[in-house]
């Protein structure tokens, strides 16, 4: 168990890099080339790291990595950039939070992950506090943003799910042992996310959009950071740790976001934001081992103590036997005996 809790820090460099590319896009990307924006997301971070490993998908992984790459990176990628035009950040934060709560089910039906009562209540807990910390009556909603959150959260849960399910024991090729490593499971969904959204991103938006400099370094950030690095992170925590940690783990995202414009805009946080913040890490840390064992104690505790063993060796005690009545012959040769040895 503490074996698999120290890649709870490594899973949890993917949602605080994701946190702070709201910051990001919102400052230094062009909003009106969401298509295009998911392809320079996807693509050149997938080519950087097939470069790092050099190798290439065999056998099955060619088509499980166009399905990955579309529902993991390629439409993820384009709903997400389509909901922070039409949503405020904190309604599409709030949609995205929900993930845990559907990853455990897939991963209950895919993989018999059956959800613990610690999970689904730190689900329930993170939850309630993203909502404190982000809803704060935005006013309209565009339903088109709400789909397109809500698209963009059950595809990636459903497609992280698939990636553990299938990636675990498979082979890179049937004359090694080697397993498929998590950079190239990365970088084939990445390249195969990208490849499949470029021809969609020509038809729809035509030219590219021109970068200045800014934005070509808040690409540079979206790319090695929050997706070459942050996804492998991802995939890493995915293969030794239950779909429903991971997701939980998650929550950090929104967090990430709130803090940054926190500490960059100067905001300050309402005792509410404060409130919502302390239910979020408690809703992680229900969800993760010393949580577990803790709300296992507390059982103990409520059931009282067990009762104590028998001495070794010893028979445990059995049912009292029947009270045998007494003979009346054996009782009088005793007596007799007794009196002649007086």
């Amino acid at each position: 168990m503490e074996a698999s809790f120290r890649w709870v820090p490594v899973t949890a460099i993917a949602p605080v890099a994701w946190g702070a590319t709201y910051f990001v896009t919102h400052r230094f990307l062009p909003a009106d080339h969401p298509l295009y924006g998911a392809v320079i997301r996807a693509l050149p971070a997938g080519l950087l790291l097939l470069l790092v490993r050099r190798t290439l998908p065999s056998g099955s992984w060619w088509w499980r990595s166009l399905v990955l790459g579309t529902l993991n990176m390629g439409a993820f990628f384009a709903l997400v950039y389509l909901a922070a035009q039409v949503l405020p950040t904190s309604v599409a934060s709030t949609i995205m939070a929900t993930a845990p709560v559907v990853m455990m089910l897939i991963a209950w039906a895919a993989l018999a992950e059956r959800p613990g009562v610690a999970h689904l209540a730190g689900a329930g807990i993170g939850i309630a506090g993203v909502s404190l910390l982000l809803l704060d009556g935005a006013g309209a909603v565009d339903l088109s943003g709400v789909l397109a959150s809500a698209a963009a959260m059950v595809m990636s849960s459903l497609g992280y799910v698939l990636a553990k399910k299938w990636s675990a024991g498979v082979r890179v090729r049937p004359a090694t042992d080697r397993q498929v490593d998590v950079f190239s499971l990365t970088a084939w969904q990445l390249v195969a996310g990208g490849a499949v959204l470029l021809p969609v991103a020509v038809a729809v938006e035509g030219r590219p959009p021109a970068l200045d400099g800014p934005a070509l370094l808040g690409f540079g950030y979206v790319t090695v950071v929050a997706t070459a690095l942050a996804f492998a992170a991802w995939f890493t925590g995915l293969r030794h740790l239950s779909a429903g940690t991971v997701g939980l783990v998650g929550l950090l995202n929104p967090v990430t976001g709130l803090l940054l414009g926190t500490v960059v805009a100067g905001e300050t946080l309402a005792p509410h934001q404060i409130g919502g913040l302390v239910l979020v890490f408690l809703g992680i840390l229900l969800g993760q081992p010393v949580g577990t064992r803790l709300l296992g104690a507390v059982r103990t505790i409520r059931a009282g103590p067990a009762p104590k063993a028998a001495a070794r060796g010893a028979a445990p005690p059995g049912p009292p036997g029947p009270i045998e009545s007494p003979d009346p012959a054996r009782s009088c040769a005793i007596t007799q005996a007794a009196d002649t040895n007086r």
